[in-house]
């Protein structure tokens, strides 16, 4: 996703990444001037728009966890972390904003705003999972299994999350400026992965949405005749299952396209560098909160208006019931397999057994002939 704010710092309490700094006597509120060797800040913290972007953050968490009761979606607790960091986050970005001399703050506020939106890209790959999972007949989109589309998106989520994190942990006010160039680059790296990933998994949602229209178009060409003898409440109840797909797709659209701008804005700021004359957007406030803050409100303003458990709901709804089910059915097949391979291998020995059992038996039915016979050739000698 995208990265801590305007705190890349530029400056640290100890070594600047600016060329030269003096030390400032901190004055309201432990402000200084940007270019002063212990700011802790690119641009001066504004405490009121950092309440009002966490009321509405906080207003956003407490939507999403009602939801994730009413529709019943356990797994929401993604998004739910998500909003939950941003929260955080402008929480501690606003106790910042009246203690600008706290290290504490602006770490929890760079770390937690860096690595939030990460969370609503793993609900996007996990609910597009279960749309495959629940709108599919054959729940799969481009020959990958519902299942193992969230496993694989997931899990690069998670490694896009851990570079992006060695990175963002990298760049904090305490850290030298050479240790701030390099977090800045593995940054960068990270959230250029995470636009890959999004780009990869745009293709599965392409083909997904061909899916969907091809039905439409199967179904609109019925004939009139077929039209009258088919079931008209399913027909319909079908109709209205590919509308709300549609509809739920098309958000996930925005979403993706909402993080895409949030990444792109990022690689603008980062490649840009530290020289304010050069690249002033790191030096201003109004850019973050336009370009990533925003973003990330309207994503998740999205996601609770088009909230998947609107539309993903009843039988087979459940991609966590259905991947145990697969496995139950697995772990039965293989107990099956094993049990077949038992019977067949003491089939086998038993067969083994009665050839072993004969062949001692014609061995002493020799023995016995060979005896017989040496007896009497001896009576005959006798004779």
């Amino acid at each position: 996703m995208a990265t801590p704010t305007a705190h890349i710092a530029s400056t640290s309490t100890t070594t600047s990444a600016l060329p030269s700094c003096t030390t400032a006597v901190p004055g309201q509120y432990g402000q200084v001037p940007v270019t002063a060797c212990n700011s802790l800040y690119n641009a001066i913290p504004e405490f009121i728009p950092a309440v009002v972007v966490s009321a509405l953050f906080g207003l956003l968490t407490l939507t999403h966890i009602i939801e994730a009761f009413v529709f019943k979606k356990g797994y929401a607790w993604v998004l739910i972390m998500a909003a939950a960091w941003e929260t955080i986050a402008f929480i501690f970005h606003v106790l910042g904003a009246h203690d600008q001399q706290n290290v504490a703050y602006i770490i929890v506020w760079q770390v937690l705003f860096l690595l939030a939106p990460l969370w609503v890209n793993a609900f996007v790959y996990m609910t597009f999972a279960r749309m495959v999972h629940f709108y599919v007949p054959d729940r799969k989109v481009a020959f990958v299994r519902a299942s193992h589309v969230s496993k694989l998106f997931v899990w690069a989520d998670i490694v896009s999350f851990l570079v992006q994190a060695a990175g963002g942990l990298m760049v904090t006010p305490s850290a030298s400026a050479a240790t701030q160039r390099l977090g800045m680059h593995i940054y960068e790296g990270g959230i250029g992965l995470q636009e890959v990933f999004i780009l990869c998994f745009l293709g599965l949602m392409i083909a997904f949405h061909i899916c969907l229209k091809g039905e439409g178009r199967a179904q609109g060409m019925l004939s009139e005749e077929d039209a009258l003898n088919a079931n008209v409440g399913e027909d319909r109840r079908g109709t209205d299952e590919r509308k709300g797909a549609l509809r739920l797709l098309y958000a996930l659209y925005a979403v993706l396209a909402f993080i895409t701008m949030r990444i792109i804005f990022r690689l603008v700021e980062f490649t840009g560098g530290n020289d304010p004359s050069k690249n002033p957007v790191p030096y201003h406030e109004y850019y973050f909160y336009a370009l990533d803050a925003f973003p990330m409100l309207t994503a998740l303003l999205i996601l609770a208006v088009v909230h998947p458990g609107r539309f993903i709901r009843g039988p087979n709804s459940s991609l966590r019931e259905a991947t145990r089910e697969e496995k139950k059915v697995k772990k039965a097949e293989k107990k099956a397999l094993k049990e077949q391979k038992r019977v067949e291998g003491n089939a086998l020995h038993n067969m083994e057994s009665r050839s072993l059992m004969h062949t001692k038996i014609d061995k002493v039915l020799g023995m016995c002939a060979e005896r017989r016979s040496n007896l009497t050739e001896a009576v005959c000698v006798r004779l």
